[in-house]
């Protein structure tokens, strides 16, 4: 029985030589580093200015500095929201994201599902306790969720981030789902098994 590889995406995907220089050069870079070109960066480039500016954004917010929210933690609310607007793909590339910042073969699985029984800081549960809040009721944030908060060192820029984070991926995740955007297989298996030490 033979199985066709779905699309990565409803809509017509560029090849990689009639993308814009400035979006193939950033891809490229990412081939580089990562061994594959993750599908986002392909089912986006239908629309370049869209793409560039879901970028730039991106990366505002998840490479900013000052925060106290490390990298892990960032993907952690990304993991965790996504997976409440039940977005596949976002779960598996930032799951193995979270996996390799963390180095926890674990975490993106126990985030995923029930980030409450997961293996992590009573601080960090605070953290997805508000992305979560954010995600799904934004509109019953209030006082008391800026305290739980700094009761946990958070600062208010800190809170900005993480609602930032959650706001964004909401954007993501509903693209995503709309357009069937497939993740990379490779995305399943990085972080889970450690790495191999060259000899």
């Amino acid at each position: 029985m033979t199985t066709t590889t779905p699309p990565i995406s409803r809509f017509s995907v560029p090849s990689l030589a009639d993308i814009p220089e400035d979006i193939r050069a950033r891809i490229l870079e990412v081939q580089e580093k990562s061994g594959f070109v993750p599908n986002v960066f392909l089912a986006l480039s239908h629309r370049p200015d869209e793409c560039r500016a879901f970028f730039a954004y991106h990366d505002a917010l998840m490479l900013r500095e000052g925060s106290s929210l490390t990298k892990g933690e960032r993907e952690m609310i990304v993991v965790a929201t996504s997976a409440a607007n039940q977005c596949l793909y976002c779960v598996v590339a930032h799951g193995a994201i979270l996996r390799i910042y963390e180095k926890n073969p674990l975490v993106a699985d126990q985030v995923a599902v029930n980030y409450r029984k997961a293996d992590i800081t009573p601080r960090q549960r605070a953290m997805l306790d508000f992305a979560m809040k954010v995600c799904t009721a934004s509109h019953t944030v209030n006082d008391a969720d800026y305290e739980a908060l700094r009761a946990h060192g958070f600062d208010d820029e800190d809170i900005w981030d993480i609602a930032g984070i959650t706001a964004f991926f909401g954007l993501s995740n509903r693209m995503a789902n709309v357009i069937s955007m497939r993740p990379n297989e490779e995305f399943f298996l990085l972080g889970r098994l450690p790495r191999e030490k060259k000899s």
